[in-house]
Order: C-alpha cells, then structure tokens, then sequence
C-alpha cells in the first residue's frame, strides 16, 4: 500500500518542523515536499496528496486557490482568519476535503467535548470564563483553541460570540452580566499553550484545564488528520470528526 504524501507549508517554523517530524515518523505517511515563505507552492502541491498548512492566515487564499487547481485536500490549523477567508475555506469544502480545526491535540479535542457536557449539565447558574495562556510570540487573540471554546459555550446557552463575549475587562465595567462569557488572554515565555474554562457558581467553581507542553501533540493530531482524510468526500470536517467523537 503506498504512503500517502504530505505537503508541509512553513517547513522553517517551529510547527513545520514538528509536522515534518511526526509525518516521517507515522505509518502510512511520508514528506512529499515542504515549502516555506518563498517557495513555488504549484510544483511542491503537485508531489503530495494533502496538505498540512500552520503557517498564517495570510496565506490561506492563495493555498485555496492552488488546492482547488490541483484538487488536493487541506488539513489547516492557521487561526486568526476573516470573515472573508473563512468562507474561502467554507466553499472549498463544497468541492476538496478539508480538516480545520483550531487545535489538533486530542486531548483538547476531549476539553471541548468536556466543555460541552458541563456546560449542559450545570446549566444557566453558573458564570462562564475562558482563560488562555500563550508564548510571547503568538500574533492573535484570543487563540483559536479559546475562541472555540467560547463557542461550544455560546452554543450550548443560546448566545453569540460576536455580541456576548466579553474580551477582557477594563474600568467601571459595571456588574457582571448573566449572559456574557468572559475569555482572557495570557501571553509570556515559551507556553506552548494552556486554557482552562471555569464555570463559577455561589458556593462552589468548576474548572476544565489542559496544559499542552510539546508542539509535538499537535503535529501528530494533524498528520492523524491527513491520513483520516484520504478518500473523503469533500466537506468541511474537524477534529471530532477525525476522533469519532461526533
């Protein structure tokens, strides 16, 4: 049976590297090519049957665009996109196969189911906060890893993100409404990431963490996700798809 050939993008970066390492160490898969700022990506695309991209936003578009050309599947953790970009990915999704998700750990995969239940079952009484540490370097806020937990809470209480998530707090902010869901973000050192949901009651407080401390749990999530991927129907799946815990 023959491997299936991943491209990597942004090969220099400390998630390129660790994607290039999880792919030649997996069964099943092998580096097809990897690329970085300045590389043809036509060519490259052309040696590999997937794609892995951790690289930026930015150049999301461009990847579409090419991926669509050569009708190869994407597996993309890039966060931090538009509105614009991600219906650029939601359309490509009615013609590729692609995996976007906002982190490829299992473990945070758990998180957010875990987040979902508790949420469920405590229900309304409890106050709903999102804290998210990062490195010093990480450009967006808050991660894509908070924003969707933000959201399976939004989801499960009938709120919106865009109008019932409080970024931080700052001043005469006035008491804390019933509705609103705090999320802050952290950023210093070298985390590799840490979230924690609290759920806060009168009396008593539930918080879900998860400390990741290797970039490796997240290369290996996406390389699990290129594999899944092969000969999938094109749509727009993510992590919970890849683990089956939908």
């Amino acid at each position: 049976m023959s491997k299936i050939k991943i491209l990597v993008t942004g090969c220099k970066g400390r998630m390129g590297l660790a994607v290039i390492a999880a792919t030649n160490a997996a069964e099943g898969t092998e580096l097809g090519a990897a690329i970085d700022i300045g590389d043809p990506l036509p060519a490259a695309l052309a040696k590999c049957d997937v794609v892995i991209d951790f690289t930026s936003h930015l150049f999301t578009a461009e990847l579409i665009a090419e991926c669509l050309k050569q009708k190869k599947g994407m597996v993309i953790g890039t966060t931090g996109h538009t509105a614009e970009e991600l219906k650029l990915i939601r359309d490509a999704a009615t013609k590729l196969p692609v995996v976007f998700a906002s982190n490829f750990s299992v473990g945070v995969n758990t998180l957010f189911w875990l987040t979902r239940k508790a949420c469920e079952l405590l229900g309304p009484a409890f106050d709903l906060e999102v804290v998210e540490m990062h490195h010093r370097m990480k450009k967006d806020a808050p991660s894509g890893t908070a924003r969707t937990l933000v959201e399976i809470l939004a989801d499960v209480r009938g709120l919106e993100y865009d109008t019932d998530c409080r970024h931080g707090r700052f001043g005469d902010v006035g008491a804390r409404t019933p509705k609103e869901i705090g999320v802050h973000a952290l950023r210093g050192g070298d985390v590799v990431g840490d979230h924690t949901v609290v759920f806060a009651n009168v009396g008593e407080r539930v918080e879900l963490t998860h400390k990741a401390s290797s970039r490796d749990t997240f290369a290996g999530g996406a390389v699990r996700a290129a594999t899944w991927l092969a000969g999938k129907a094109p749509g727009l799946y993510d992590m919970q798809d890849v683990l089956g815990l939908k």
